[in-house]
């Protein structure tokens, strides 16, 4: 049936292999050095918040406007990436970290200095750390794009559960070196230049390293090149072009994609109610910490233990995605119930330690529930569509991961505030309400991963 398309005489060059090891490493780096920035800097931040005097809801305030703007452009460079190229917008999104975190250093810097004001020093910050919402979010769809338009359909679940693995092994690296580049010369403030010196040094890797791309075709040409895997549907491959013959109006139009549509639908409610859980508990557990080992009089001394805790809860979630999915076979709709079944016992657990040990171990195995559904999500919503339509559905999806941010980590630090009993039940009701709904509407893995016409 391939050789009678009619849209294969289009491309004009062989058609390329696999991804290869080489450029999947650079794709892993792009999201592994963000990754590992932003949880240094949440190591550091309710220590920064506590010597500058600054209520904690004010810290988780100043991340809000960022949240925004991610949730607005992500589906802008999305949508700009099927016409510009991947690399363009990757490169994009890691001069808008760079420049994020080199001018949040400078800002926090003064601030701790006393050569601004508090309230100064949260709105400097804000504005810097807007320019990685606006820019940044350029990067993650562009990969998730990347990769899932190279991948076949039955693959694609262990695919992004690379992809995302490296937003854990960057959560492992961000708090394990988090305090280590606390210098004399930058204090807390350290971890926000070295992580801009990183970043620099990846984009210019990507620059000379990723070849330049032409989405709208180079990845039709991948798909119908790449050999499957014996554990992969062999019809996969012809259910896909019938699928994109029936779905896309032709070659060079990529048509636009709701956020409404049914497809999408259970997956982006899932999506948002789980990742409201998921950065309430990430904008709770570094004060939660401080207050259960009494380390407020000192606030230096908390980078370290609250390091820990979320270097332990980083090994949980690589533990999730690049253990636990590929060997038990989850598919989107099981990861993601499991692993919101695993978060509410992580959350309870954490809730009630007394002491270091047993708040990583609760922290960790929520971790382990939150790793499960993160890939469980981004993997069943790019299934439930077409391959053009994988760039906007990388946008979409980031976007959604954006929203949760704009709201959940201050109100969930707000919750708290008030008693910290309320804020882990409203956690765990979010994470329950995933749970049944998922039962309730969520695709069977068979059909969204292309098997269920293996018994026909």
């Amino acid at each position: 049936m391939a050789d009678s398309d009619p849209r294969l005489p289009i491309i004009e060059a062989p058609a390329p292999q696999r991804i290869s090891r080489g450029r999947m490493v650079l794709l892993f780096l792009v999201m592994l050095v963000t990754a590992a920035g932003n949880t240094a800097m949440q190591s550091v931040m309710p220590s920064v918040g506590t010597a500058l005097g600054v209520a904690d809801v004010w810290i988780s305030i100043a991340y809000t406007w960022s949240a925004l703007l991610w949730v607005i452009c992500a589906p802008i460079w999305a949508r700009r990436s099927d016409r510009r190229g991947r690399k363009a917008m990757m490169a994009i999104g890691l001069i808008g970290f760079i420049a994020s975190f080199a001018l949040c250093g400078l800002v926090l810097m003064f601030g701790l200095a006393g050569a601004i004001s508090a309230a100064t020093t949260l709105v400097f910050f804000a504005a810097a750390r807007s320019l990685y919402g606006g820019f940044g979010s350029a990067a993650p769809p562009a990969v998730q794009a990347y990769v899932a338009s190279r991948t076949p359909r039955a693959e694609r679940t262990k695919a992004m559960a690379l992809i995302a693995s490296s937003f854990g092994l960057g959560t492992v690296i961000g708090p394990a070196l988090a305090p280590l580049l606390i210098f004399p010369a930058t204090g807390l403030v350290g971890p926000f230049f070295a992580f801009a010196l990183i970043s620099l040094a990846v984009l210019v890797a990507l620059r000379l390293r990723l070849p330049n791309d032409a989405p709208t075709f180079a990845a039709r040409g991948d798909v119908v090149a790449v050999p499957f895997s014996a554990n992969s549907n062999p019809n996969v491959s012809r259910e896909e072009d019938e699928e994109d013959a029936r779905g896309t109006p032709g070659p060079g139009v990529i048509p636009d994609l709701s956020w409404r549509d049914a497809r999408l639908r259970p997956w982006l409610v899932a999506g948002l109610l789980g990742g409201h859980a998921q950065a309430a508990t990430l904008g709770i557990i570094g004060f939660f910490i401080l207050d259960r080992l009494g380390l407020r009089a000192d606030p230096s001394a908390g980078t370290g233990p609250i390091g820990l805790v979320l270097m332990c809860g980083a090994i949980a979630t690589l533990l999730a995605q690049w253990g636990l999915i590929p060997m038990l076979k989850l598919g989107p709709r099981s990861s993601t119930l499991w692993g919101m079944a695993l978060a509410i016992v992580g959350v309870i657990g954490f809730s009630v330690a007394q002491d270091l040990h047993s708040i990583a171990l609760g922290f960790a195995v929520a971790s382990l529930g939150f790793g499960l559904y993160r890939p469980g999500f981004t993997a069943g919503s790019s299934l439930a569509v077409t391959r053009d339509e994988q760039g906007q559905i990388g946008g979409i999806v980031a976007s959604v991961n954006g929203a949760a941010y704009v709201i959940a980590p201050a109100a969930g630090v707000w919750l708290y505030g008030h008693h910290e009993w309320i804020g882990f039940a409203a956690i765990c009701l979010l994470c329950a309400a995933v749970f049944v709904f998922g039962w309730r509407s969520l695709q069977a893995d068979d059909v969204l991963e292309g098997r269920a016409g293996d018994d026909d």
